[in-house]
């Protein structure tokens, strides 16, 4: 969580706060996944970032990826050149908490996701 806080006050941002509820709702969401271990988002009432490594893949390891993306945000032109939602739900400006988890999957991936309240992401809204 130290990474992510450091990336929204980069940009100026308040800090997330773990919230329990977010990490049981995130956990929830992370064992559906181990039967396939598919990049697949849940679309639910949070925002959220999923990724999965090989092995012994971690959020700390996922968070770094997320913020990794910053390189493609365009911040004077609110644009993404590549992917970068991850990074924009990150350091969205109206986000207060934050709850993580990850799943061990059947075929020896990991599968991380971090749920994010409110959402951000808002289309034609700039995260900061």
């Amino acid at each position: 969580m130290h990474e992510l806080n450091r990336a929204r006050a980069e940009v100026g941002v308040p800090p997330l706060i773990w919230n329990v509820s977010l990490e049981a709702y995130a956990r929830n969401n992370a064992n559906k996944r181990v039967s396939d271990c598919k990049l697949v988002y849940f679309h639910g009432p949070y925002g959220e970032c999923i990724a999965k490594s090989y092995g012994g893949g971690n959020s700390a390891d996922a968070v770094r990826l997320w913020i990794a993306e910053r390189v493609f945000y365009n911040h004077e032109s609110n644009n993404c050149s590549s992917e970068c939602r991850s990074y924009t739900q990150v350091v969205w400006r109206n986000t207060k908490y934050l709850g993580c988890a990850t799943a061990q999957c059947y075929n020896g991936w990991t599968f991380v996701t971090c749920s994010f309240d409110p959402p951000g992401n808002q289309k034609g809204q700039s995260p900061y």
